[in-house]
């Protein structure tokens, strides 16, 4: 199976291609969508070549979730943390979007890593409070203020659950999907993949288990948030998946897991298209073999073939 990258592609490419030509003076503006969640806008001045300013779109958070200032909790920190002095945030942000960062890229040159991390906006910005959880749970703590069941946004108006605990943390993910074919390859993945997680080679991975209702972790959540049509997977995270540099492979996986189902998801209704494709195409090339060819000639009853002769031929053949 294939993991989806945490760095955006197009942002890495644009922040490398400015660094590298600082001497050039050119004026971008450039908007794209990645996840078909997240917003980017990048712009470039030729009066501040040096200067670029990245802004970012989250998706609608649902009403469970706790944004403070636009932000999901703890992602000032988070970006403060990540980006140091090369990244200031601007308040307000930019009309349509929840966070402005202006970047200065003369302080970037030869910083590869420091790129990839900038690169890597979505995983900081959304995975700050899952990584806030985890932090603590490294430590076998709960952080401090949450309490109980916690909902963060993964998709518009859609949420993902912790139920954080001194020793582990479960994530319950209620899994939705707008089209009925879709549902059904996704509850399919995932049982699939539940199987698979107790196979001999992943018994240190976490515990997976997937139901068509909801886990006793959501009998505190609201009605709404339970309307999944493709059931409820769990994983059950304990302090040794989130050690040293497991800690940002975590976040990232689990923030992103439901656009890794629905990537697989779209990759198998490619494949089963392609070879539903190629089968009827064989079918085609099947017949088209099997047409019989016009024949000119005339079969006689003991399948003798035989060429119908005018009265004036016969006549010159039989005087020859």
């Amino acid at each position: 199976m294939i993991l989806l990258q945490s760095h955006s592609r197009f942002l890495i490419e644009t922040l490398s291609n400015r660094v590298q030509n600082l001497d050039k003076a050119v004026e971008l503006d450039y908007n794209w969508v990645e996840f078909g969640d997240i917003r980017y806008h990048v712009q470039v001045t030729t009066k501040h070549p040096n200067v670029l300013l990245l802004s970012v779109s989250l998706p609608i958070p649902p009403p469970e979730t706790v944004f403070v200032g636009g932000l999901p909790f703890g992602a000032i920190e988070a970006i403060k943390s990540a980006y140091g002095s090369v990244v200031q945030i601007l308040d307000p942000p930019k009309d349509g979007f929840n966070l402005t960062l202006k970047i200065n890229l003369a302080k970037l040159q030869r910083k590869q890593a420091l790129l990839m991390k900038i690169a890597s906006v979505r995983e900081v910005v959304l995975g700050a409070p899952l990584s806030v959880v985890l932090k603590h749970l490294s430590s076998r703590t709960v952080a401090p203020g949450v309490d109980g069941l916690l909902a963060l946004v993964h998709r518009p108006n859609e949420s993902f659950f912790l139920f954080p605990q001194a020793e582990r943390v479960t994530v319950v993910y209620p899994m939705r999907f707008s089209d009925s074919v879709d549902t059904t390859y996704a509850a399919s993945f995932l049982q699939e993949f539940v199987e698979t997680r107790r196979t001999a080679g992943l018994t240190s991975a976490p515990v997976c288990s997937w139901s068509p209702d909801p886990p006793p972790e959501l009998k505190e959540a609201s009605a709404e948030p339970l309307s999944a049509n493709a059931g409820f997977v769990s994983f059950v995270i304990y302090p040794r998946h989130v050690e040293g540099r497991k800690l940002d492979k975590t976040v990232w996986n689990l923030s992103t897991f439901h656009a890794y189902v629905s990537y697989h998801v779209k990759c198998t209704e490619a494949f089963m298209h392609t070879r539903m494709r190629r089968r009827v195409e064989g079918m085609i090339q099947a017949l088209d073999q099997a047409k019989p060819e016009s024949e000119e000639k005339t079969k006689s009853p003991n399948n003798r073939s035989f060429k119908r002769l005018s009265i004036k031929e016969g006549r010159t053949n039989s005087k020859s």
